[in-house]
């Protein structure tokens, strides 16, 4: 099968995605965010929309806007002002098809991979909806939100990490008649980094795996650890992707935090891996989601989540049963739910005893990919 992805390539989830598929067939990639080419490919390429070369990280542009204007506010600049510069990009992308001739186009994400290849694409049609881009995106500027309807109508099927976000999807114009598919937005867990430990960590840890982003109320984490600490001397907090961003910065400068909070980079999977298993809780408190990838391999890695109490999440997590939710705006509470959290032993081995069958059941990277491949062949009509 030829696979044209149009995704960011510097994305874990679509590199975990793709990784699947490289191997097993001919895999294009368009890359909307500049990065190197991931290997195996057979053709790759750059186009840039939506600012994404201004709003990476690295970029001279980047570094400015991040040190500048928080996440939230990026977010809802680019919402309004992105989807008018789209043109020269969808005429670059449509070009690129028609040279490759690809059985499928996999855009991996509405804002802006989907609605890129809407305007572009005459092969079929899959976009995948990742967590927000229905809460978040889609009604955040009237521009945007014809931008997504325009795109579910022209996909031929749907991919999603939640049920709930097949439902929404039906209300943004998508027909339910349409195949689609609920799966991991990365395909789901690899059992073989992602598990327990062997033994139970000594000292007392907890893990924010996710980054600074629009959508999760790091205020309140960190207005919540002076709080843990209050009751916990000793526990120390790990916040993978938060190394070199000034917003987190500025909260653990603000609220003298340094000895015990510590700020890492970007972390490889098998990194990320061994930080879960050093720790006993991980936080995640977010606004809009719908399966991170981060609470499944939190998950499969026997640590308790607290997150926030989110529709899409109570599709994973029952409370005081497999983890806790709160209110992701309210630092009392989450600094409640973290030392629930760390002070019951026995509710975290319950947890971890249940989320390791949830994992096995519905989040298995191999059986998901399988599954996905089978729906590649029916959305393409070609089979392997």
């Amino acid at each position: 099968m030829r696979i044209l992805f149009v995704a960011d390539g510097r994305s874990p989830t679509a590199l975990r995605w793709m990784d699947y598929f490289i191997p097993r067939h001919e895999v294009h990639l368009v890359s909307t965010f500049p990065c190197e080419a991931p290997a195996g490919l057979a053709s790759f390429e750059v186009i840039p929309v939506a600012f994404s070369g201004a709003m990476a990280k690295h970029s001279a542009g980047g570094r400015g806007l991040r040190a500048t204007l928080p996440a939230a506010w990026r977010a809802r600049l680019r919402n309004w002002l992105a989807p008018v510069t789209l043109g020269k990009a969808a005429q670059r992308l449509d070009a690129h098809i028609r040279r490759i001739q690809p059985d499928l186009v996999h855009a991996m994400r509405i804002p802006y991979e989907g609605i890129l290849a809407a305007r572009a694409a005459s092969s079929p049609l899959l976009i995948s909806v990742w967590g927000n881009d229905f809460t978040l995106h889609a009604g955040s500027s009237p521009l945007l939100a014809a931008a997504t309807r325009q795109a579910l109508a022209a996909a031929a099927a749907l991919h999603s990490d939640t049920h709930l976000d097949q439902q929404r999807a039906r209300g943004w114009g998508f027909s339910p008649e349409k195949p689609w598919l609920v799966l991991p937005g990365n395909g789901g867990v690899r059992s073989d980094i992602f598990h327990p430990a062997a033994k139970p960590p000594r000292e007392l840890r907890v893990v924010n795996p996710r980054g600074i982003r629009a959508y999760v109320r790091n205020d309140s984490f960190f207005q919540a650890i002076p709080q843990v600490l209050a009751s916990l001397p000793d526990v120390h907090f790990d916040c993978p992707g938060m190394q070199g961003e000034a917003e987190a910065e500025r909260w653990v400068q603000r609220l003298g935090l340094a000895e015990r909070v510590h700020l890492l980079p970007q972390l490889s999977a098998t990194q990320l891996a061994d930080t879960y298993r050093a720790a006993h809780v991980m936080a995640s408190p977010s606004t809009h989601d719908g399966t991170p990838n981060s609470l499944l391999e939190a998950m499969a890695s026997g640590l308790l989540p607290v997150c926030g109490d989110l529709p899409s999440i109570r599709e994973w997590i029952e409370p005081g049963r497999n983890g806790l939710l709160v209110d992701p705006g309210d630092a009392q509470a989450l600094a409640a739910a973290l030392l629930h959290g760390l002070k019951d032993a026995p509710l975290r081995q319950q947890a971890a005893e249940i989320n390791q069958e949830l994992v096995a059941e519905r989040a298995d990277y191999q059986a998901n990919m399988l599954r996905a491949s089978a729906f590649y062949e029916e959305i393409s009509g070609v089979h392997a």
